[in-house]
């Protein structure tokens, strides 16, 4: 009887296992393993975010950032496949069961909050806030101040740090929120609003190529921050192959040659 009720103990005890695995695969199985088994590493990417991760209408991504991740699926042996997602939908699609992908990349910045929650590589692009406005307002903004006040409207991306700052920052000038992030700087510019929140990263892609907007603020950014590779928890072996990928860029020129390539020096 004794032995009958051990080894009904030990199957529930293995059905057990085998459940928790099945809610969270990552704890038994390796993400690294899982991923060269199939052949191909899904990614996580917002694409509205020149010059770093940016979908065309016909489906196409291009960017440092995208370059990074294809980098990435070519040091592992495995094709690389973009998955959309949002920002107001990042945390929650990174977080999902079944995984949506592998990992988020596209001007993520690193934060303690998503650290808590999620597991962020190594920072491989310094990053930080600043504004673009209409080139004929350029001398109007030359602090934080200048911008927070009732006649001057913010415009900025849902779900967001840009959101987050300009909710945390901006008292008295009006926030709109807009949908499309890469849509905005062309509203700044038609004047449907006066200031976009923005990064480092972003604003000299659209002063370079807009002569419409300006970024007057882009040598004093508000804040100081990296941008990193965004994974869900339980993927260890993956964050640490993607550093150890990183560091190898950064030794090799790569990230140095994509830096030159988009204008991020």
């Amino acid at each position: 009887m004794k032995r009958i009720l051990k080894k009904i103990a030990a199957v529930v005890l293995l059905s057990a296992v085998f459940a928790s695995c099945a809610t969270k695969r990552t704890d038994c199985v390796s993400t690294v393993d899982e991923i060269k088994a199939r052949g191909v590493v899904l990614i996580g990417t917002t694409g509205d975010y020149r010059p770093l991760s940016y979908r065309e209408e016909n489906g196409e991504y291009w960017g440092f950032d995208i370059e990074i991740a294809e980098n990435i699926a070519s040091r592992l042996g495995v094709k690389a496949e973009f998955v959309p997602t949002s920002w107001v939908t990042l945390s929650a699609d990174t977080c999902a069961l079944p995984k949506k992908f592998d990992f988020a990349i596209g001007g993520i910045t690193i934060t303690e909050s998503r650290k808590e929650t999620m597991l962020m590589s190594n920072g491989y692009l310094q990053n930080g806030k600043t504004i673009l406005c209409r080139s004929e307002d350029a001398p109007r903004f030359s602090s934080l101040a200048d911008i927070d006040k009732s006649d001057v409207r913010v415009m900025v991306n849902p779900g967001g740090l840009n959101e987050k700052f300009a909710r945390e920052h901006i008292k008295n000038a009006k926030i709109i929120v807009f949908e499309q992030n890469e849509a905005i700087p062309n509203q700044i510019a038609l004047s449907n609003a006066d200031v976009m929140i923005t990064e480092i990263t972003e604003a000299p892609w659209y002063i370079q190529n807009d002569t419409r907007l300006a970024s007057p603020l882009l040598a004093q950014p508000f804040t100081h921050g990296e941008i990193g590779i965004l994974m869900q928890k339980g993927q260890d072996d993956l964050l640490s192959l993607v550093n150890g990928i990183l560091q190898q860029m950064e030794q090799d020129g790569t990230l140095s040659r994509l830096r030159q390539k988009y204008g991020l020096q």
